[in-house]
C-alpha cells in the first residue's frame, strides 16, 4: 500500500475508532466519521464497504487474539491435567491472565466489543464466550472425574452463571477504565475470590 494511502487508512481507522466509542455503532453515522476523518462518504467507502465492515475491522483482531489465547489456555490445561499436576499446576492460566495479557493492551478494542456493539454480530459476545468456557469446563470436570478425582456435581445452568459473574467481574475494571494501580489491585482481588471455588469444583483443592 502507498504510503499516502497507509496514512489515510490509519486516519481513516482512528476515526472509526473515535465515532464507534463516542456513539456506540447504532448511532454512529458514515457522514461523521468520514468527518472526522477529513474525507467525503464516497472516500470512506473506499477503504470499507459499509458500516459493519468497519466496526468488524476495529474488533476482530481482538476477538481472533481471545481465541487463540483461549485455545491455547486450554491445551495447556488438559497437558497439565494429564500429567497429573496439582491444582495450582493445572490451573496455572485464568481470565484474569486474558485480561492483563491479550484485552488491557486492547483497551478501547474492547470497549466497543462490549459496550458499543449493539447491532452487530459481537452484541452477545460475552455470553457467547461464557458459553464456549463452560462446554471446555464441563469438559474438564468430566476428565477428572474419569480419573477419581472429587469434582463438584455441577449443571450446565449453574457453571453458566458462575462463568458469566467471572468474566463480569474480570471485564469491569477495563471497561470502567481504572487507573493501573486500581486496575492491577482489582484483578488480584478477582483471581483470589474465584480461584479457590474453581479448584473445588474442579477437585483440585
Amino acid at each position: 500500500m502507498p504510503r499516502d494511502k497507509t496514512l489515510s487508512h490509519i486516519r481513516v481507522n482512528r476515526a472509526i475508532k473515535e465515532e464507534f466509542l463516542a456513539k456506540g455503532f447504532e448511532d454512529a453515522s458514515i457522514r461523521s466519521i468520514a468527518a472526522r476523518a477529513g474525507m467525503t462518504s464516497a472516500g470512506l467507502y473506499r477503504h470499507y464497504s459499509d458500516k459493519e465492515a468497519m466496526f468488524n475491522a476495529m474488533v476482530e483482531p481482538l476477538v481472533e487474539e481471545i481465541n487463540e489465547w483461549t485455545h491455547k489456555h486450554v491445551g495447556k490445561r488438559f497437558d497439565l491435567m494429564k500429567e497429573g499436576a496439582d491444582g495450582n499446576g493445572a490451573v496455572s492460566e485464568s481470565i484474569v491472565d486474558l485480561v492483563r495479557d491479550v484485552i488491557i493492551p486492547r483497551k478501547d478494542e474492547f470497549k466497543l466489543l462490549m459496550t458499543c456493539s449493539r447491532g452487530t454480530r459481537y452484541e452477545n459476545y460475552i455470553h457467547e464466550y461464557a458459553l464456549e468456557n463452560q462446554k471446555i469446563f464441563m469438559k474438564s470436570i468430566e476428565y477428572l472425574k474419569s480419573k477419581g478425582y472429587p469434582t463438584a456435581d455441577i449443571d450446565e445452568e449453574e457453571l453458566h452463571m458462575l462463568l458469566s459473574s467471572y468474566l463480569t467481574a474480570c471485564f469491569e475494571p477495563v471497561i470502567h477504565e481504572y487507573d493501573e494501580s486500581k486496575l492491577d489491585r482489582y484483578l488480584n482481588t478477582v483471581q483470589e475470590f474465584f480461584m479457590p471455588g474453581w479448584l473445588k469444583i474442579m477437585g483440585l483443592k
